[in-house]
């Protein structure tokens, strides 16, 4: 793949914070990748992020389907969304990436900011919506905006349908795994970095496939059972940014150390908080019990590490799959290839999401490569595809 079509760096004139957006191509005209929040986000960050997105969007490609892919993009702002001044930061990060926005680039929530907050934001800087780059695409616009807002309206036991399609389809990812390695759903040990839109809908679809989540990462440290934590009981205590109320833990709930979530046994590992989570130091105090790591966050595992831990016997199912039922999700819905109902969006995505987990270990097995290495095989079969029916510019 060749450099990003545009790269830009703002700096806020009010607090000297940095936004970043990257553009990495465009098909149909259109880019699509989320904004994120967080202290010490990067230009070289954001463009890693902006290439996954490319990858996504290539990965899903279906051409039976209403939704056609967009190119990758991806915005970042180097700044703690616990930050008094972070919203006004982002009102004129967006403000000023308002020419983008409303040409070809589409955004939404990610790492440290709901889509609640980014459509606030958006209407106050001027936007119609953080897609509307997208709408000249739809063939009903009015219908398409209408079943998208009765979607994001839906809930599902007091949780988001838009917040519970990504952990469906990192759920799915995780059986998809399991049944292809023959092992049982029921017992399997699960630990996971991080409970907030990510993190807790897929820790809630794996305990309700039977598998035992044993431990619980948030900002104020990890909370651990072998016997399995009562998950619905952390989801209902979390507050915006995940964190859990350590008033309803139960007697047998240990509470350990931030970086614990690695060191407990778990044949499942779910980085869904940070990227970078694991490097080549702290993948040592993962247990012997370890199979998959499954990247429900962007980026989270280091090269050096994937290689260290590839040599134990640890398999990375990577983001550019995992996580990608998010993005999807809205596009499925958008263009209309699902309607605003939670049965319809969770059996599409599993569907879609079994196969594509299911291709993906297959041509790892086959190239005896990795599963990372299948993944980019199959977006390299793919994208020519994409830019001979639709064209890009990169």
């Amino acid at each position: 793949m060749n450099a990003p079509l545009i790269s830009q760096t703002w700096t806020d004139h009010v607090t000297g914070r940095r936004g970043f957006l990257v553009v990495d191509r465009l098909v149909r005209g259109v880019s699509s990748g989320g904004l994120r929040m967080r202290e010490g986000c990067t230009l070289d960050e954001v463009a890693g992020l902006a290439r996954g997105m490319t990858m996504k969007e290539a990965l899903h490609y279906n051409p039976e389907g209403r939704y056609i892919p967009l190119g990758g993009a991806k915005g970042g702002i180097d700044c703690d969304p616990r930050d008094p001044g972070a919203y006004g930061i982002l009102v004129r990060f967006l403000r000023a990436m308002r020419p983008y926005i409303e040409s070809f680039w589409t955004t939404g929530e990610d790492l440290g900011l709901t889509q609640d907050l980014v459509d606030r934001a958006a209407a106050e800087a001027g936007l119609v919506s953080s897609v509307q780059a997208v709408y000249p695409l739809l063939d009903d616009e009015v219908a398409a905006r209408r079943r998208l807002a009765d979607a994001f309206a839906v809930e599902v036991d007091g949780i988001g349908l838009g917040e519970l399609a990504g952990g469906c389809g990192v759920a799915e990812s995780v059986l998809a795994a399991l049944d292809s390695a023959g092992v049982a759903h029921e017992g399997t040990r699960v630990s996971v970095q991080g409970l907030g839109t990510m993190g807790g809908s897929t820790a809630r679809f794996l305990a309700r496939a039977g598998l035992k989540i044993v431990a619980v990462a948030d900002v104020k440290g990890t909370i651990a059972n072998p016997e399995g934590l009562d998950v619905e009981a952390l989801l209902a205590a979390r507050d915006a940014y995940g964190a859990v109320d350590r008033g309803v833990l139960r007697l047998a709930d240990a509470e350990l150390p931030g970086g614990d979530w690695l060191s407990v046994e778990a044949e499942v590992l779910i980085p869904a908080a940070v990227s970078y989570a694991v490097d080549a130091t702290n993948q040592q105090r993962i247990g012997a019990a370890a199979r998959w790591i499954v990247e429900a966050a962007n980026m989270p595992v280091l090269p050096d590490a994937e290689a260290l831990l590839a040599e134990r016997g640890v398999s990375v199912l990577p983001d550019v799959v995992v996580n990608s039922a998010t993005n999807a999700w809205w596009w499925w819905t958008l263009f209309g290839d699902i309607g605003a109902d939670a049965d319809e969006a969770f059996a599409y995505t599993r569907r879609s999401m079994r196969a594509l987990v299911d291709q993906m270990l297959a041509r790892a097995e086959a190239d005896g490569t990795s599963p990372r290495a299948a993944a980019h095989a199959i977006v390299a079969d793919r994208l020519p595809v994409i830019a001979e029916r639709y064209g890009w510019y990169r």
